[in-house]
């Protein structure tokens, strides 16, 4: 029984771990190697045609996390009329998915293996085999960074998480999505201001 206990104990806690894996934010990215992305020095938050609006938390974020991210790049916000170099265009996706566990337990019971009473016995039952099927909702974030002046993508990055009906927690997936995303932008970094280091 205590080893029934520790294989049904053991599968919980491997689900638990995946689970948790699941949560974090993984990102990809993709870009057009002939751009030179050190020309690229203002941008403007374009929100797609025609898109369902983000919750009120989550665009707050997104444009705030972008705002700070590109800053640290040397790439500062403007308004559109300002004619910016880039143009940064966000997608959201939300994906319905599944996730299938399985876990065997031997059916070991009393008289069996490995001995008892000085022989060796066989198992109570055939090995079981139970599954887990477990429902989660991938959020996905696409950036789009799109020269102003050509009306050209040149730089992709594309973020995915487990979300849920917790706001705060999305945000935060939001806002270390673009910090992932940004981090991977092809433009060098600023040179740090003598007596700021």
């Amino acid at each position: 029984m205590k080893i029934l206990k520790s294989a049904v104990l053991g599968s919980l806690a491997v689900t638990a771990l995946i689970l948790c894996g699941c949560s974090s934010v993984k990102v990809t990215t993709d870009y057009d190697h002939s751009v030179p992305f050190g020309s690229y020095h203002t941008y403007a938050f374009e929100p797609p045609k025609d898109a369902p609006a983000l919750s009120p938390t989550a665009d707050s974020t997104l444009r705030a996390s972008l705002r700070e991210k590109l800053a640290e790049r040397g790439i500062r916000e403007v308004s559109r009329d300002e004619k910016p170099d880039l143009a940064v265009v966000p997608h959201v996706k939300l994906q319905q998915k599944y996730s299938v566990e399985q876990y065997t337990t031997w059916g070991y019971g009393y008289g069996a293996w490995p001995y008892y009473g000085g022989y060796y016995g066989v198992w109570s039952g055939a090995p079981t085999t139970y599954n887990t099927i477990t429902s989660y909702t991938e959020g996905t974030l696409i950036l789009d960074f799109v020269d102003a002046s050509r009306q050209k993508l040149v730089y992709r990055g594309i973020g995915s998480a487990t979300v849920s009906g917790d706001t705060e927690n999305n945000a935060k997936k939001i806002a270390e999505a673009v910090k992932k995303i940004v981090a991977k932008f092809p433009a060098p970094q600023p040179a740090p201001i003598a007596g700021n280091l």
